[in-house]
């Protein structure tokens, strides 16, 4: 067994402790996926097992959840359905390619606006998952209601998603209807799943940071 196996299997075992069947049936679903997609060179061992903690959340809350699913041309990180409402989940780790290392504030930045724009769009419930130890750059426009911004604001944002993330450009419709709903806080090692609103976010996250 290689070290995604391995890693995969033990966090799966983790997870099922204190779950029923039926939610084991699903998590062992989507397990099986991830080490498929492993060996197809597809996912990374440190972004899947944040989708495995994060997907038993979902889970519990009565969501029927799909891992690294297309959606209108994008692939998303979690898919769940509820009723008749969908929820996108894209999970963020924090990396910083070598690339951007004499600008990874502007490019993380750049990057969060982009998902939030992109992914939020495309379900009735859009939320970024994150590690503990990762403060989210996101941009306080996204956080307004899409009637209260103004032509600046998404001027503003066009030209920061337009820096690094233009395959393809964001639109402006895309930009002014855009909604991030919940944060994940994904606590891997205690397998545990927090929620804040982004609003809270924002405001714990100026304590620490300075960019807004």
């Amino acid at each position: 067994m290689n070290k995604f196996d391995r890693d995969i299997e033990i966090l799966s075992a983790k997870l099922n402790m204190d779950t029923n069947k039926e939610a084991q049936k699903k998590l062992d679903i989507l397990k099986n996926k991830l080490i498929k997609m492993h060996e197809e060179n597809v996912v990374k061992i440190n972004h899947s097992v944040m989708e495995l903690v994060c997907a038993k959340h979902l889970v519990l809350k009565g969501y029927d959840v799909d891992i690294e699913r297309p959606v209108d041309g994008l692939v998303c990180d979690l898919y769940g359905v509820k009723g008749l409402g969908s929820h996108i989940v894209e999970i963020e780790t924090g990396f910083i390619p070598p690339s951007h290392a004499l600008d990874p504030a502007n490019y993380r930045k750049s990057r969060i606006a982009s998902k939030i724009i992109r992914y939020g769009n495309h379900s009735e419930k859009f939320a970024l998952g994150v590690p503990p130890y990762y403060l989210l750059q996101i941009p306080d426009i996204l956080v307004k209601p899409p009637r209260a911004r103004t032509k600046e604001d998404l001027n503003y944002l066009k030209t920061l998603c337009d820096l690094y993330y233009k395959n393809p450009p964001v639109s402006f419709d895309e930009i002014r209807n855009a909604r991030i709903h919940t944060i994940y806080i994904i606590d891997v090692d205690g397998i545990s799943v927090r929620e804040i609103d982004p609003v809270t976010y924002i405001e714990k996250r100026s304590a620490f940071s300075s960019v807004t």
